[in-house]
């Protein structure tokens, strides 16, 4: 792992700037945000869009949601899609595909960002099926759309990138080791994807004020996230992760396919 000065990022000046790329950079390119219709998703969605991209807005359930980030971007004069797609389905995923297909012809920026696993009622399972199976199926449906000089970014947390060396909360642990399972899964891709021309980026960030894993875990444990927020010193909000994010998807690779967000202090380093 790089040193902290090499790998970790001061929060992006995206709220004050209007975003953190130049106005105009990604003319041209198509993107695919997985789990956009709010949040971390969401924000990214908006930061590429304003940018120049045309946006495909990724959701599961809530296509209201989905359809008023759409009507957003619209009105700001961008162009954008959404697409309801269950990424645990692969038929789903493939018609998903199919569609950005006919409409956009192809894709430069694939950001996988959904992930779940502490939802009520969900199967045993389904933190695998969703934060690795799905992940490197996504990936493999989206390959035949993705050119030379295309980016692929994987959104992770640091309780689940360092989950092999240090401990994190039980009521997370499931999630964790699946979504690093899945990171895992992709990281095997990346000699193919080079061989491609395609760039892989995992961002991995601590927690994350205001997302729903935070609120899931601060319900789960009380305290939570005060707790990390005293450790770290800071914890990045949503529209400051999703700026390194969509930063990842434009920046050169790092030397080992990883940006690191926020404070690494609390993590042991993978060997």
């Amino acid at each position: 792992m790089a040193s902290d000065s090499d790998t970790q990022h001061a929060a992006s000046d995206s709220t004050t700037s209007g975003g953190p790329l130049a106005p105009g950079s990604l003319a041209g390119k198509r993107a695919l945000v997985t789990g956009s219709s709010r949040g971390i998703g969401a924000d990214t969605a908006r930061y590429l869009s304003q940018a120049g991209a045309s946006v495909v807005i990724n959701y599961r359930q809530k296509a209201p949601r989905a359809n008023k980030l759409v009507a957003e971007i619209e009105a700001a004069g961008g162009t954008a899609l959404a697409i309801g797609t269950d990424l645990t389905d692969r038929a789903a995923v493939a018609e998903m595909f199919g569609r950005i297909e006919a409409a956009w012809g192809g894709l430069d920026i694939l950001v996988l960002n959904a992930s779940g696993g502490m939802e009520s009622g969900a199967a045993e399972d389904y933190a695998l099926q969703l934060n690795r199976d799905a992940q490197l199926s996504v990936l493999e449906t989206a390959l035949p759309l993705l050119g030379e000089g295309s980016r692929v970014v994987f959104v992770t947390s640091h309780q689940a990138h360092f989950i092999a060396t240090t401990p994190t909360m039980p009521e997370y642990e499931t999630v964790a080791r699946s979504k690093r399972a899945g990171e895992d899964a992709l990281r095997s891709r990346i000699g193919e994807l080079a061989a491609r021309g395609i760039g892989f980026t995992v961002v991995s960030g601590d927690m994350i004020e205001g997302t729903v894993t935070a609120t899931l875990l601060e319900r789960a444990r009380p305290g939570a996230i005060g707790a990390r927020k005293e450790a770290a010193g800071r914890l990045y909000n949503v529209s400051e992760f999703a700026a390194e994010v969509a930063l990842a998807a434009v920046d050169p690779v790092p030397a080992d396919n990883t940006r690191y967000v926020g404070d690494l202090s609390s993590f042991a380093p993978i060997a």
